[in-house]
């Protein structure tokens, strides 16, 4: 075969994800390459020897996909990808951690369409928080969520402090404000839910972080999405599959959103992300900000 399309899977855990290779086949990549226990300062040897291994021709055809479980550490070694490349050898790299990413995109993007949609408002000035937000997906939410410009809060399971050791880490690095708050206790789920205008569950599966009397006495949510596709659902009165359920609040009806209609729209996000990467003429490098872009344009398309 001359010139074939090749994806380099760089993670830095001990297996590669299966979804992941799948996805690239199917976005119609010859061969799919993956390397495990990848450290961040192996990444510049890694991306020289993909770029130099090919004639022009085919290193068009060749891109670079970071893996892993961390979102910080996959921009990391997506930063050191693009250092190392040397013009006109450049590939393309997608940086998708656990579909920490594409899901986070996928959610935004719903919860701003059904603001806009329901509330006639978006999501500057909201109130978010952030269920399991020390987890990738959940950092992600919160990345992108303090983007828009909203004021967003890191909620953990395990307490105050855990959260605002994330709050501060990610206000560090990206120069945006995030608070930490305590999401321990039902007392502490309840005074959350009396401020939340919209929330996110990103938790571990199975676990229900928001139950039915805290979510109906609260005062102004208008949106829930919930990541959680394992029952019980992690927020009260939101199935998996749906993709509009009106929930009944103290200060209102508000709009929830299921796993299943979230992943749909993750998935097709990172569809046309890989696709992006085979067709490009030239490269490009994906992370969250184009993943956003991609889920609100998606998202636009289905209302």
């Amino acid at each position: 075969m001359s010139d074939p399309y090749l994806l380099h899977i760089f993670s830095p855990t001990k297996y590669v994800s299966p979804f992941d290779i799948n996805m690239a086949y199917e976005a119609n990549f010859d061969a799919v390459i993956p390397y495990c226990n990848i450290e961040l300062e192996e990444v510049p040897a890694l991306t020289q020897d993909t770029i130099f291994s090919r004639r022009p021709a085919g290193v068009k055809r060749t891109g670079i996909f970071i893996g892993g479980r961390d979102l910080d550490t996959a921009l990391d070694m997506m930063e050191a990808a693009r250092k190392a490349m040397v013009p006109p050898f450049e590939v393309s790299v997608f940086a998708d951690p656990s579909g920490a990413i594409t899901t986070a995109a996928a959610m935004v993007a719903i919860a701003e369409r059904w603001l806009q949609a329901e509330f006639q408002c978006g999501l500057s000035g909201c109130q978010i928080f952030v269920f399991g937000g020390t987890g990738p997906v959940g950092t992600c939410v919160a990345l992108l969520g303090a983007l828009c410009q909203a004021e967003v809060s890191i909620v953990s399971h395990q307490g105050a402090a855990a959260a605002q050791l994330v709050a501060a880490r990610c206000s560090q690095r990206y120069d945006l404000q995030f608070n930490g708050v305590d999401g321990s206790t039902a007392g502490a789920v309840t005074a959350i839910m009396a401020r939340a205008q919209v929330i996110f569950n990103t938790a571990k599966a199975g676990i229900q972080m928001v139950a039915a009397d805290q979510l109906s006495a609260a005062l102004h949510l208008r949106v829930a999405a919930d990541a959680n596709a394992v029952p019980p659902s992690g927020i009260a009165g939101i199935a998996a599959a749906e993709r509009r359920v009106q929930l009944d609040t103290a200060g209102g009806v508000a709009i929830g959103v299921g796993a299943l209609a979230i992943g749909d729209i993750k998935y097709r996000v990172h569809t046309r992300l890989l696709a992006q990467m085979y067709q490009a003429p030239t490269p490009v490098f994906l992370a969250y900000r184009e993943a956003f872009a991609m889920a609100r344009q998606i998202v636009a398309e289905q209302a």
